[in-house]
């Protein structure tokens, strides 16, 4: 291990090199990209997926403004994000508790709720931009 770039640490999986400065860049956008092939997988972000390039295609019939599709996309990366938590944890409960249990329900149950909520607030922009602005307004 190089002294400058790496960090020895122990855990229950055995000892492995913790990557400091490019290579921790390097090393962090590999996990990141694991975690959206991981995503690309769920079928509920395929459709979230489908939906957004459904909403751009009505950003531009609408004429929606530089800021509407700023908007949109922020919208669009919080929903993402909050699909790959509610993700993790549906796996952490998968593996920490197989069984049916109250708590691993409702854990995932609050994952999803967090996952509909940022899908409203989505919609409800889309609607707003497309509808009542863009042929309303």
């Amino acid at each position: 291990m190089d002294a400058k770039n790496t960090t020895s640490r122990s855990g229950q999986t055995g000892t492995f090199a913790k990557h400091t400065g490019i290579r921790h860049l390097f090393a962090a956008a590999s996990y990141s990209l694991g975690g959206a092939k991981r995503l690309i997988g769920e079928a509920a972000f395929r459709h979230e997926l489908i939906a957004f390039a459904v909403a751009m295609v009505a950003f531009v019939i609408a004429g929606a403004t530089l800021f509407q599709y700023v908007a949109m996309a922020i919208l669009f990366l919080l929903m993402m994000a909050f699909e790959a938590i509610n993700t993790a944890i549906e796996e952490i409960v998968d593996r920490v508790s197989p069984e049916i249990s109250e708590m691993g329900k409702n854990a995932k149950d609050l994952g999803s709720f967090a996952c509909l909520c940022l899908i409203l607030a989505n919609a409800g922009y889309a609607f707003y931009v497309v509808f009542l602005v863009g042929f309303l307004g």
